[in-house]
């Protein structure tokens, strides 16, 4: 069967690998953006097929669409942009999941939720297991985003509940990969931009504090098996359990680059987490997806990536 997607944030990082995978699939998509941190660089080559058609537009506002299933990305992902303007975050967590939920409710579609580990906050349970509630603060710089997340899910789950709207959520640890934003303040961007740029290496706190990053191509593959799924709602993780402290990371760029940058060691951002490290128990079992990109071969791609974007600026 050929679905019409609705991809929200479709133009940003993750959505336009996910417009592509759907593409290849023989399905037709619908990419719905307002450009806030997604870039129209990211789904030109796509603009003239004849299965995509992009539509700009805000999600905190209402619209009227036809689709069979909705991937809901809508929303800035890096602390830099969603501590931005953290009233229109938490607009666009909350309202984009309200305007959504009712769109799949009248147009009995299957909809999906990019939920975030960071509904974890930092943890005191590790790795993460879908069943830890999580330690937030509701009122620190990283809430409008967290706390935002966790709403959304909520809503998700009593849209569900109430009004039995077909409903998937899955949680995102750490991806990178091409399209990442150059000043988005991730870890793996910021790290090969300064890498290539033969700059300071920025370290936050000691450099102890531990990410797992996932391969951007590993992740869209569980979103699908995700979406596909007919019996299962989740929340499920997604992300690679694989476990790096943020200096290995850093001494791994430098040498993947060649760069001569030195490390830079800056205080620790207020709220930032210690650990991070999913459990993907869940996701093997129920979806049989686990990722199989090492980190090795995935800074590789997304270092020639910002070679590239880097000469052409």
């Amino acid at each position: 069967m050929t679905y019409v997607n609705l991809i929200t944030g479709g133009a940003g990082f993750i959505g336009s690998h996910l417009c592509e995978a759907l593409l290849e699939r023989g399905e037709e998509v619908l990419c719905l953006d307002n450009f806030f941190t997604g870039r129209k660089a990211n789904i030109a080559h796509l603009l003239g097929h004849p299965r995509f058609e992009l539509v700009r537009h805000d999600l905190v506002n209402p619209i009227v669409l036809e689709a069979d299933r909705i991937f809901n990305f809508a929303c800035p992902a890096s602390p830099v942009h969603y501590q931005y303007n953290p009233v229109k975050t938490i607009k666009t967590n909350v309202m984009g999941a309200l305007n959504m939920l009712g769109l799949a409710k009248r147009v009995n579609a299957r909809i999906l939720q990019a939920s975030t580990s960071e509904v974890y906050g930092d943890p005191t349970v590790h790795p993460q297991t879908e069943d830890y509630w999580g330690n937030v603060n509701p009122i620190g710089p990283r809430s409008c985003y967290d706390e935002g997340k966790r709403v959304a899910e909520t809503l998700f789950f009593d849209y569900h509940t109430q009004n039995q709207v077909d409903i998937r959520v899955i949680r995102i640890f750490n991806t990178y990969g091409p399209r990442m934003l150059v000043n988005d303040g991730r870890v793996v961007s910021n790290f090969v931009v300064q890498a290539l740029r033969n700059e300071p290496i920025s370290i936050y706190g000691n450099g102890d504090q531990t990410r797992s990053f996932c391969y951007v191509s590993d992740l869209v593959r569980g979103i699908l098996c995700m979406m596909d799924t007919d019996d299962f709602h989740g929340p499920v993780n997604l992300g690679n359990p694989g476990e790096f402290t943020i200096l290995e990371l850093a001494q791994k760029v430098i040498e993947l680059t060649g760069s001569s940058s030195q490390l830079e060691y800056h205080p620790l951002p207020e709220n930032d987490p210690t650990r991070r490290r999913p459990d993907i128990s869940l996701a093997r079992e129920r979806l049989g997806w686990e990722p199989t990109v090492a980190l090795e071969e995935g800074l590789k791609e997304t270092i020639n990536y910002f070679d590239a974007l880097l000469r052409e600026s």
